[in-house]
Protein backbone atom coordinates (compact mmCIF):
# COMPACT_ATOMS: atom_id res chain seq x y z
CA UNK A 1 0.00 0.00 0.00
CA UNK A 2 1.28 3.47 -0.86
CA UNK A 3 1.76 5.73 2.19
CA UNK A 4 -0.31 8.96 2.24
CA UNK A 5 1.88 12.11 2.06
CA UNK A 6 1.51 14.52 5.03
CA UNK A 7 3.56 17.76 5.22
CA UNK A 8 6.26 16.31 3.00
CA UNK A 9 6.36 13.18 5.17
CA UNK A 10 4.69 9.90 4.58
CA UNK A 11 1.82 9.12 6.91
CA UNK A 12 3.90 6.39 8.53
CA UNK A 13 6.91 8.69 9.04
CA UNK A 14 4.67 11.40 10.50
CA UNK A 15 3.28 8.98 13.08
CA UNK A 16 6.80 7.81 13.94
CA UNK A 17 8.09 11.39 14.31
CA UNK A 18 5.14 12.34 16.51
CA UNK A 19 5.71 9.27 18.67
CA UNK A 20 9.37 10.21 19.17
CA UNK A 21 8.35 13.77 20.12
CA UNK A 22 5.76 12.54 22.62
CA UNK A 23 8.27 10.11 24.13
CA UNK A 24 10.87 12.87 24.46
CA UNK A 25 8.40 15.20 26.16
CA UNK A 26 7.24 12.47 28.52
CA UNK A 27 10.87 11.75 29.46
CA UNK A 28 11.54 15.46 30.07
CA UNK A 29 8.47 15.77 32.29
CA UNK A 30 9.55 12.70 34.26
CA UNK A 31 13.05 14.09 34.82
CA UNK A 32 11.64 17.46 35.97
CA UNK A 33 9.17 15.72 38.27
CA UNK A 34 11.89 13.62 39.90
CA UNK A 35 14.13 16.66 40.31
CA UNK A 36 11.31 18.67 41.91
CA UNK A 37 10.38 15.87 44.30
CA UNK A 38 14.01 15.51 45.34
CA UNK A 39 14.36 19.23 45.98
CA UNK A 40 11.09 19.39 47.92
CA UNK A 41 11.97 16.31 49.95
CA UNK A 42 15.01 18.02 51.47
CA UNK A 43 14.06 19.79 54.71
CA UNK A 44 17.51 21.09 55.60
CA UNK A 45 20.34 22.56 53.53
CA UNK A 46 23.84 22.98 54.98
CA UNK A 47 26.10 25.64 53.46
CA UNK A 48 29.74 26.53 54.04
CA UNK A 49 30.80 30.19 54.08
CA UNK A 50 34.17 31.61 52.97
CA UNK A 51 35.47 31.75 56.57
CA UNK A 52 34.92 28.00 56.96
CA UNK A 53 31.81 28.32 59.10
CA UNK A 54 28.62 26.49 58.22
CA UNK A 55 24.98 27.48 58.43
CA UNK A 56 21.73 25.58 58.12
CA UNK A 57 18.67 26.71 56.17
CA UNK A 58 15.28 25.16 55.51
CA UNK A 59 15.37 26.32 51.87
CA UNK A 60 17.98 26.63 49.10
CA UNK A 61 20.27 29.69 49.15
CA UNK A 62 21.51 30.85 45.76
CA UNK A 63 24.53 32.97 46.68
CA UNK A 64 28.14 32.68 45.60
CA UNK A 65 29.21 32.98 49.24
CA UNK A 66 27.17 29.89 50.22
CA UNK A 67 28.61 26.56 49.10
CA UNK A 68 26.13 23.69 49.41
CA UNK A 69 27.60 20.93 51.59
CA UNK A 70 24.63 18.68 52.21
CA UNK A 71 20.89 18.28 51.69
CA UNK A 72 19.04 16.37 54.41
CA UNK A 73 15.51 15.00 54.51
CA UNK A 74 15.73 14.32 58.23
CA UNK A 75 17.27 16.23 61.10
CA UNK A 76 19.29 13.23 62.29
CA UNK A 77 22.98 13.92 61.71
CA UNK A 78 22.47 17.49 60.59
CA UNK A 79 23.42 18.87 63.98
CA UNK A 80 26.74 17.07 63.96
CA UNK A 81 27.44 18.23 60.43
CA UNK A 82 26.83 21.87 61.34
CA UNK A 83 28.10 22.08 64.90
CA UNK A 84 31.25 19.95 64.75
CA UNK A 85 32.62 19.40 61.29
CA UNK A 86 33.93 22.83 60.33
CA UNK A 87 36.76 25.21 61.22
CA UNK A 88 34.86 27.92 63.07
CA UNK A 89 31.48 27.78 64.79
CA UNK A 90 29.19 30.63 63.69
CA UNK A 91 28.76 33.06 66.56
CA UNK A 92 25.08 33.48 65.75
CA UNK A 93 24.27 29.88 66.65
CA UNK A 94 25.38 30.13 70.27
CA UNK A 95 26.06 33.77 71.16
CA UNK A 96 22.86 34.10 73.18
CA UNK A 97 22.66 30.53 74.49
CA UNK A 98 23.18 31.48 78.13
CA UNK A 99 20.45 34.10 78.07
CA UNK A 100 18.01 31.92 76.10
CA UNK A 101 18.54 28.88 78.32
CA UNK A 102 18.08 30.85 81.54
CA UNK A 103 14.93 32.69 80.49
CA UNK A 104 13.29 29.72 78.75
CA UNK A 105 13.90 27.36 81.66
CA UNK A 106 12.69 29.92 84.19
CA UNK A 107 9.40 30.26 82.31
CA UNK A 108 9.14 26.51 81.54
CA UNK A 109 9.28 26.97 77.77
CA UNK A 110 11.13 24.57 75.47
CA UNK A 111 14.63 26.01 74.95
CA UNK A 112 14.82 24.57 71.42
CA UNK A 113 11.51 26.23 70.55
CA UNK A 114 12.71 29.62 71.79
CA UNK A 115 15.92 29.31 69.77
CA UNK A 116 13.87 28.29 66.74
CA UNK A 117 11.66 31.37 67.07
CA UNK A 118 14.69 33.65 67.40
CA UNK A 119 16.39 31.94 64.46
CA UNK A 120 13.33 32.49 62.30
CA UNK A 121 12.52 35.97 63.55
CA UNK A 122 15.93 37.66 63.55
CA UNK A 123 18.64 35.06 62.88
CA UNK A 124 20.03 36.00 66.32
CA UNK A 125 20.56 39.65 65.33
CA UNK A 126 19.60 41.70 68.38
CA UNK A 127 19.51 44.86 66.25
CA UNK A 128 17.12 43.45 63.65
CA UNK A 129 14.10 45.50 62.64
CA UNK A 130 11.35 44.40 60.25
CA UNK A 131 9.49 46.54 57.74
CA UNK A 132 6.45 46.26 60.02
CA UNK A 133 8.36 47.68 62.97
CA UNK A 134 9.15 44.50 64.94
CA UNK A 135 12.44 44.80 66.80
CA UNK A 136 15.20 42.78 68.42
CA UNK A 137 15.94 39.11 68.83
CA UNK A 138 12.33 37.97 69.15
CA UNK A 139 10.98 40.77 66.93
CA UNK A 140 8.66 42.42 69.41
CA UNK A 141 6.04 44.74 68.00
CA UNK A 142 5.78 48.04 69.93
CA UNK A 143 2.38 47.09 71.38
CA UNK A 144 3.68 43.74 72.62
CA UNK A 145 6.79 45.38 74.05
CA UNK A 146 4.68 47.87 76.02
CA UNK A 147 2.46 45.03 77.27
CA UNK A 148 5.46 43.42 78.94
CA UNK A 149 7.07 46.66 80.10
CA UNK A 150 9.88 46.77 77.55
CA UNK A 151 11.18 50.25 76.72
CA UNK A 152 14.17 49.18 74.63
CA UNK A 153 13.43 46.20 72.38
CA UNK A 154 17.04 46.14 71.21
CA UNK A 155 18.14 45.18 74.72
CA UNK A 156 18.66 41.39 74.39
CA UNK A 157 17.76 40.67 78.02
CA UNK A 158 14.50 42.63 77.98
CA UNK A 159 13.59 41.40 74.51
CA UNK A 160 14.03 37.70 75.25
CA UNK A 161 12.30 38.04 78.61
CA UNK A 162 9.22 39.60 77.01
CA UNK A 163 9.31 37.34 73.95
CA UNK A 164 9.41 34.17 76.02
CA UNK A 165 6.61 35.44 78.27
CA UNK A 166 4.48 36.16 75.21
CA UNK A 167 5.28 32.78 73.69
CA UNK A 168 4.37 31.04 76.96
CA UNK A 169 1.08 32.97 77.05
CA UNK A 170 0.24 31.82 73.51
CA UNK A 171 1.18 28.21 74.22
CA UNK A 172 -1.20 28.23 77.17
CA UNK A 173 -3.92 29.93 75.16
CA UNK A 174 -3.71 27.24 72.47
CA UNK A 175 -2.99 24.10 74.52
CA UNK A 176 -1.89 21.05 72.54
CA UNK A 177 -1.79 23.15 69.37
CA UNK A 178 1.67 24.63 68.97
CA UNK A 179 0.99 25.54 65.33
CA UNK A 180 -1.80 27.90 66.34
CA UNK A 181 0.42 29.44 69.02
CA UNK A 182 3.19 30.08 66.50
CA UNK A 183 0.73 31.46 63.97
CA UNK A 184 -0.54 33.87 66.62
CA UNK A 185 3.04 34.93 67.44
CA UNK A 186 3.56 35.78 63.78
CA UNK A 187 0.19 37.07 62.58
CA UNK A 188 -1.55 37.97 65.83
CA UNK A 189 -4.25 36.34 67.92
CA UNK A 190 -6.98 38.16 66.01
CA UNK A 191 -6.01 36.49 62.73
CA UNK A 192 -6.01 33.02 64.30
CA UNK A 193 -9.42 33.70 65.83
CA UNK A 194 -10.86 35.07 62.58
CA UNK A 195 -9.74 32.09 60.50
CA UNK A 196 -10.30 29.60 63.32
CA UNK A 197 -6.77 28.29 62.82
CA UNK A 198 -3.63 29.16 60.91
CA UNK A 199 -4.38 32.15 58.62
CA UNK A 200 -4.03 31.50 54.88
CA UNK A 201 -1.09 33.89 54.67
CA UNK A 202 1.91 32.44 52.87
CA UNK A 203 4.28 34.18 55.26
CA UNK A 204 2.57 32.76 58.35
CA UNK A 205 2.33 29.23 57.00
CA UNK A 206 6.02 29.31 56.05
CA UNK A 207 6.83 30.76 59.46
CA UNK A 208 5.14 27.93 61.35
CA UNK A 209 6.87 25.34 59.19
CA UNK A 210 10.28 26.94 59.61
CA UNK A 211 10.03 27.30 63.39
CA UNK A 212 9.06 23.66 63.84
CA UNK A 213 11.90 22.55 61.55
CA UNK A 214 14.43 24.63 63.48
CA UNK A 215 13.05 23.39 66.79
CA UNK A 216 13.80 19.82 65.70
CA UNK A 217 17.28 20.92 64.63
CA UNK A 218 18.11 22.56 67.98
CA UNK A 219 16.77 19.61 69.91
CA UNK A 220 19.18 17.46 67.94
CA UNK A 221 22.34 19.51 68.58
CA UNK A 222 21.66 20.52 72.20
Amino acid sequence: MTDIKYNNLSFGDAILTRSHYQFGMALLVLVLLLWTQNAMAAKFFVYQLPDGSRVISDRPIYKKTHKLISKRRKVEGTGQLVSKRYKKRPETLDKWDGLINEVAQRHSVDVALVKAVIHTESYFNHKAKSHAGAQGLMQLMPKTARKYGVYDSYDPNANVEAGVKHLRYLLKKYPRNIKHALAAYNAGEGAVYYYNGIPPYKETRNYVRKVLNYRDFYRQIN
